[in-house]
């Protein structure tokens, strides 16, 4: 085993540790670390991510130590090295535990198989874990994710769900209209509603997801971050990123829509305002912008028709619309800060053929070709609205199944590490309340913990 000396800034806790560590008790360690030095190396995974030292490394940061000799245990499985975590702990006397949290470790660890006598708790200790220990652990475990992050960090998301269905209309409650501004009935819905009426509440023109942009918002930047959007559309990006005290800058071609969107703000939006920029996209680099956070929707291709305007990439052919868009990915990640996150939310297209462009992969490669490494894919589940309506009629004709998802797909401009500490904690609750949001001097959505 080699001893290495690391950043304290590099080292990650464990997100399930269930030894906690009192104020009183890491002043103690530091004031041994003080006296006698710093004799115990961390034991860290080969990510940095802490086994055994995290009392350690927290007396280290109270005391401005920069660097810490650490011990990397690359041998160990992940179920063991789980289990070392907790038997290290359990080995310190008059340890503090969060049981709950220790119940749930456990119970995974016992599912996995794993003889838990090897751990150091004797038959009486492990009964109480067991009675801690919820019924459906499962359950229990996606609700701890759920307050942590708003919900499970999972590569499914369901914006079906009634939370997020509650959530979406406190933020519109706040009198985000999106599709102000847009030209009607850009998907052409109205012959199949004229027919069979509005089944579901079908949108005629594509609206952005509020909740989807909190999130993103929320994993992925820090607060004072500046988020810029090459493709900004409606109103729904800028105004979310604007509650979250983050910096928008979006581009949009349609002066009729950053009119709009500048109303809007203007009635919603208080402490920080967000910018919209009348102009095309592909004079990105000639702003003045450093970013910390790539975040934006394109057009489909020609999906949807905005303008007749020739600059819009709507209106062009698809070869043509995939060169301008590569072109403008590539300027708005130069002006991405290095070690950030970019996100973008695309779904495929059909050519008049009836086969897909493949504009996802189009996609993927336009931000690898920009230099950022293809990090995360997420699929977001969205309404049905009036796709049975459509479904049935296009199946029928040509076997094309029902799309109910798009996708969400995040880069990173450097080191996946750095970036994550410069997007920060992230800082989620569980629920927006409108009389909260009333009551607030700066109408910021509050967010109380005992929703689910």
């Amino acid at each position: 085993m080699q001893i290495e000396q690391t950043a304290t800034t590099d080292l990650i806790p464990y997100v399930s540790n269930s030894r906690t560590h009192s104020e009183g008790q890491v002043a103690q360690i530091a004031a041994s670390i003080k006296e006698f030095g710093f004799n115990n190396p961390v034991l860290v995974d080969k990510e940095k991510g802490i086994i055994a030292g995290h009392g350690r490394v927290l007396a280290a940061r109270k005391l401005g130590m920069d660097k810490v000799p650490t011990v990397e245990l690359s041998h160990l499985t992940e179920t063991q090295r789980k289990a070392y975590i907790i038997a290290d702990n359990k080995l310190a006397l008059n340890a503090d535990w969060d049981m709950e949290m220790l119940s749930l470790e456990m119970g995974g660890l016992d599912q996995e198989g794993f003889d838990l006598s090897l751990i150091g708790f004797n038959e009486d200790e492990l009964g109480e874990l067991a009675e801690n220990l919820p019924t459906d652990g499962a359950d229990e475990i996606h609700a701890k994710l759920s307050d942590l992050f708003g919900v499970p960090p999972f590569s499914v998301l369901n914006a079906r769900e009634g939370w997020w269905q509650d959530r979406k209309r406190a933020w519109l409650s706040l009198g985000i209209k999106s599709e102000e501004g847009r030209g009607e009935d850009l998907l052409a819905f109205s012959h199949l509603e004229a027919k069979f009426g509005n089944r579901g509440g079908a949108e005629s023109t594509s609206v952005f997801d509020p909740v989807l942009s909190e999130l993103i918002y929320r994993w992925f930047s820090a607060e004072g971050s500046v988020v810029i959007d090459p493709f900004a559309g409606g109103s729904v990006r800028g105004i979310v990123a604007a509650k979250l005290k983050r910096e928008y800058i979006g581009y949009d071609l349609s002066g009729v829509q950053v009119e709009a969107n500048i109303e809007q703000a203007g009635r919603i939006c208080e402490n920080v305002t967000p910018a919209w920029v009348n102009a095309d996209s592909a004079t990105l680099d000639s702003a003045e912008i450093e970013a910390d956070l790539v975040f934006t929707c394109p057009p489909y291709a020609g999906l949807e028709v905005y303008s007749d305007d020739p600059k819009d990439l709507s209106t062009m052919p698809y070869d043509k619309f995939v060169e301008v868009y590569r072109d403008i990915i590539n300027k708005a990640c130069a002006k991405l800060k290095p070690d950030r996150f970019a996100a973008i939310v695309v779904g495929e297209v059909r050519n008049k053929d009836g086969g897909y462009y493949n504009f996802v992969g189009d996609t993927i490669q336009a931000f690898k070709d920009a230099g950022l490494v293809y990090y995360n894919e997420m699929i977001l589940v969205t309404a049905v609205g009036s796709l049975p309506i459509r479904a049935g009629r296009y199946f029928k004709a040509g076997r094309k199944i029902g799309k109910t998802h798009q996708n969400i797909l995040v880069f990173v401009k450097g080191d996946p590490k750095k970036a994550t500490r410069s997007a920060g904690k992230i800082n989620f609750v569980d629920h927006i309340e409108r009389a909260e949001l009333e009551g607030s001097g700066e109408n910021f959505p509050t967010i109380k913990k005992d929703a689910a």
